[in-house]
């Protein structure tokens, strides 16, 4: 007869907890454990973006050469007032000009203060009341850069002129206070602004810049900030360096 199982107490392994399988190293799965799925392969750096090209900054249009002062059509008769200035002063008129219902003579810049007087006293022209005289600066003719522009009235006979001389850089024009005192200050502006000198004024001196300035501020080539100004894009650096030297006045 086969002996039967033994006791508990007899049987050493009895009751002992089992061991903890091993761990698999670091890297390995475990047995039995289903793979890890394969890593996906690194997507290639997409290249850099190409710099958009720089844009080309925009030229500054040319210069206009002057007004383009067009004759008057050809159905249209001319006023009696100009045919009496180009009879009386035989080749002072260079050109007759109608624009916008205004007339325009441009004579030369030597004869500028005679047509001027024959346009007040000559009877049909009667021009007693000179309403405004200025200049324009025109860089892009410089063989005759600036326009002396007079505008005429007729109180007696309510019509109304334009007088232009074309003036060089440097060319003297006659002053026409002789023939209507309200020119003075008027051509004495035009000499601030413009440069342009009147022979035969009284008193030809700066009227709205101090007379040691340099430069006149109405030419088209003046710079924008001045002579002698720092050429700052910054309107708050232009103002703190201004304040800088008021502040080393005061001190």
């Amino acid at each position: 007869m086969s002996e039967g199982p033994k006791p508990a107490s007899e049987n050493p392994e009895a009751g002992r907890p089992a061991e903890p399988a091993p761990l698999a190293p670091a890297g390995q799965a475990e047995p039995g454990a289903p793979a890890p799925p394969a890593a996906a392969a690194p997507k290639p750096a997409a290249p850099p973006a190409a710099k958009p090209a720089p844009k080309a900054e925009p030229k500054a249009p040319p210069p206009p050469p002057g007004p383009p002062d067009q004759a008057p059509p050809a159905d249209l008769p001319v006023p009696g007032f100009v045919t009496a200035l180009q009879t009386g002063l035989p080749g002072a008129v260079e050109h007759v000009s109608f624009w916008v219902g205004d007339w325009t003579v441009i004579v030369g810049a030597p004869r500028f203060a005679e047509a001027c007087l024959f346009l007040r006293d000559a009877s049909g022209c009667r021009f007693d009341y000179l309403s405004d005289l200025t200049a324009v600066d025109w860089p892009g003719r410089p063989e005759k850069r600036f326009d002396i522009v007079a505008s005429l009235y007729s109180t007696i006979l309510r019509q109304r002129v334009r007088v232009k001389a074309r003036a060089a850089d440097g060319e003297a024009v006659p002053s026409v206070t002789g023939v209507w005192p309200a020119a003075n200050w008027l051509e004495r502006e035009v000499y601030d602004m413009f440069g342009v000198t009147f022979t035969g004024h009284p008193n030809l001196r700066r009227m709205l810049m101090p007379f040691d300035w340099q430069g006149h501020p109405q030419r088209k080539d003046y710079p924008l900030e001045g002579p002698g100004e720092l050429l700052m894009e910054s309107p708050q650096d232009w103002l703190k360096a201004r304040q800088a030297a008021v502040d080393a006045d005061i001190e």
